[in-house]
């Protein structure tokens, strides 16, 4: 299984939502030992790795318009549930497995896996991570990805306070490596475009509140008509009916229906980077957009009309220098970002992002080539330390305390056939009705 100079590596990316897999497949790219990716930093010849990915089975699996959206390339690319998955790697040959998914679903995965490669010479190196800023739930996520090979933290804050965790709690704090989000490129902002272009990047469940949501799209509206020669761009993630990794009740194309916007104020869906290529000036609440944007150095604001709270996650933008007001805005502020807490965040606006992989490449490539292969998974979390914790999270994803299979689970003995994969994509579809349309009715019902 050590991996090649000559053959590319062959990952495995699981994922459960459309920003998931985008992380994933982009940190697949870019952790592949060797050659990889179209060119190399330096100038050397490369070669992309052979990239299988897996989606998942839930509410927030990628829909086709949301995948082509993300625009990674797979060699292949299914949707399955997890037992499917451990079905696969215990049967394929793999130099990494990269799991993109909430802390719950690693964790299960990691007993899944630990169980799958028993008795096994070789076995994959396990990569997991964050999609973006870390803000909440800090050492319940850390604590159920412990375990795997690798666990990159996107800034040197997130790995200083991801050892400080497992340091914390007696794990082993040796998988943590510092990298940076995947998804970061594009040209250096430039100067103003014509017509200047201002971009709220919305996020699908902060804030949740439709009284919130009404108040952020009012102003945004507001600045439109105030600076009739702007151009401003609601950029939404997805369109109403889909999910991405949150569930987004009060979808803002609703919301709009109400209103009467001025000619100058679109709504805009497609890549991310794209949208930045013609930005002058990003505002979000806690949007990993923002990072995109200090990267390429455009002009980026955090708001601060809902408060600076834990909860809408803009506290992590304390000491940005990117806090201030649609009042401000409006008044023509133009935020000026703080280097050193810029530097921090994994952001990388230096230069510096070419080099910001080699050592999770260096640390992989002494994994794969280690003598003997690697020892089983070991994972914080055990029937033993977490016996009132751990069943619940494996029997989520149809497990057993050991990471066998529960009786019943889902095609736990074969592959799915044509009928049942019909039947499984107007399940999910009844799902999502049910979770865009019909929960949030019984809820506001609820509340008379």
């Amino acid at each position: 299984m050590p991996a090649s100079t000559t053959k590319p590596s062959r990952i495995a990316v699981l994922a459960d939502s459309d920003t998931r897999w985008k992380w994933g497949a982009l940190t697949a790219e870019r952790i592949a030992p060797g050659p990889t990716m179209e060119a190399g930093p330096r100038g050397e010849a490369q070669v992309s790795p052979a990239l299988d990915g897996f989606l998942l089975r839930g509410r927030a699996t990628p829909t086709a318009r949301q995948l082509a959206e993300v625009g990674v390339r797979a060699d292949s690319l299914k949707e399955v549930t997890a037992v499917e998955f451990l079905r696969s790697m215990a049967r394929e040959d793999y130099d990494i497995v990269v799991l993109a998914l909430v802390g719950g679903g690693v964790q299960a995965m990691l007993h899944g896996l630990k169980r799958v490669w028993e008795g096994k010479s070789r076995r994959p190196v396990v990569v997991t991570g964050y999609v973006g800023v870390v803000y909440e739930k800090l050492a319940d996520g850390l604590l159920l990805r412990h375990g795997a090979d690798l666990v990159l933290a996107n800034s040197r804050q997130d790995a200083e306070r991801f050892r400080a965790v497992y340091d914390g709690v007696g794990a082993d704090s040796s998988a943590v490596t510092e990298v940076a989000l995947p998804f970061l490129g594009g040209e250096p902002y430039a100067g103003e475009h014509d017509p200047y272009t201002v971009v709220f990047a919305a996020q699908p469940s902060v804030p949740d509140s439709r009284k919130d949501r009404t108040y952020l799209l009012d102003r945004l509206i507001q600045h439109a008509r105030k600076h009739p020669e702007r151009e401003v761009l609601l950029k939404l993630r997805s369109k109403p009916g889909e999910h991405t990794t949150h569930i987004e009740e009060l979808p803002y194309q609703k919301l709009v229906q109400r209103l009467d916007p001025p000619a100058n104020f679109r709504l805009v869906y497609g890549n991310m980077g794209e949208v930045l290529d013609r930005t002058d000036l990003l505002v979000t609440i806690s949007s990993t957009a923002a990072l995109e944007s200090l990267h390429r150095r455009i002009p980026t604001v955090v708001l601060t009309d809902l408060g600076v709270r834990e909860v809408l996650g803009n506290h992590h933008f304390v000491g940005s220098g990117c806090l201030a007001s649609w009042d401000q805005l409006d008044d023509g502020h133009r935020p000026a970002p703080d280097e050193e807490w810029v530097s921090r965040q994994g952001v990388c606006a230096d230069g510096s992002y070419a080099t910001a992989f080699d050592a999770a490449r260096e640390r992989i490539a002494k994994l794969l080539q280690r003598p003997g292969g690697l020892p089983a998974l070991t994972p914080y979390y055990t029937p033993a330390t977490a016996p009132g914790y751990l069943p619940g999270i494996l029997a989520r994803h149809h497990l057993g305390p050991d990471g066998s299979p529960l009786p019943g689970a889902p095609a736990h003995d074969k592959e799915p056939g044509p009928v049942r994969q019909i039947v499984r994509r107007a399940a999910r579809g009844a799902y999502r009705h049910g979770v865009q349309r019909v929960a949030p009715v019984i809820r506001r019902m609820g509340e008379l």
